[in-house]
């Protein structure tokens, strides 16, 4: 596990410097996305890796490393709008809008810790296919939850379902490293 813990930090950390230099390009104009619409550009990043995974043929120069790191990013980005008041401003300064991506990455990482110990690694074992085909289930799963008016009977909420995106992510880098 402690092995596990470098890797994943190394990776998120190398998604939150992608995302503070964003953020001192573009400031936070994220913040103006709605969940439905940050679905829509991790299922675009997602769909996007699985055409290069059935095509082999990629015509733009954007890494499939690159699309799973944006669909951390954004999966971070819903958690943070998720838990920040609609009545923050749109605009947060670089510094605490590092402080949230930190305070929600954290969540993530102890939930990795939670189910690594249960389901025992067994993400090492699963190919990049794998992941981007659970990444979209949730995504579907997103959006039926968004369709049903945020209420579920008995699943996860859509929370969980990003924070599950995230850590599917964070291990297909993980592995193709």
């Amino acid at each position: 596990m402690a092995n596990t813990l470098e890797q994943y930090r190394s990776v998120l950390n190398r998604c939150k410097d992608l995302y503070l230099n964003k953020a001192a390009d573009y400031g936070t104009s994220w913040r103006v996305l709605r969940t439905i619409s940050i679905v829509d550009q991790i299922y675009i990043k997602a769909w996007r890796i699985r055409q290069i995974q059935e095509t082999g043929i990629q015509k733009i120069e954007d890494t499939i490393e690159s699309e799973f790191i944006g669909i951390v990013n954004y999966g971070i980005i819903a958690l943070i709008q998720l838990s920040i008041s609609e009545n923050e401003e749109t605009e947060l300064d670089v510094a605490k809008a590092k402080d949230w991506y930190e305070l929600e990455a954290q969540k993530v990482e102890d939930l990795m810790q939670q189910k690594n110990h249960d389901y025992g690694e067994a993400w090492r074992e699963m190919s990049q296919q794998s992941f981007v085909d659970l990444i979209l289930v949730k995504l579907l799963r997103v959006k039926q939850i968004l369709a049903n008016d945020g209420k579920t009977t008995v699943s996860e909420g859509i929370d969980a379902n990003f924070a599950d995106m995230v850590n599917y992510a964070v291990f297909a880098l993980i592995n193709s490293q």
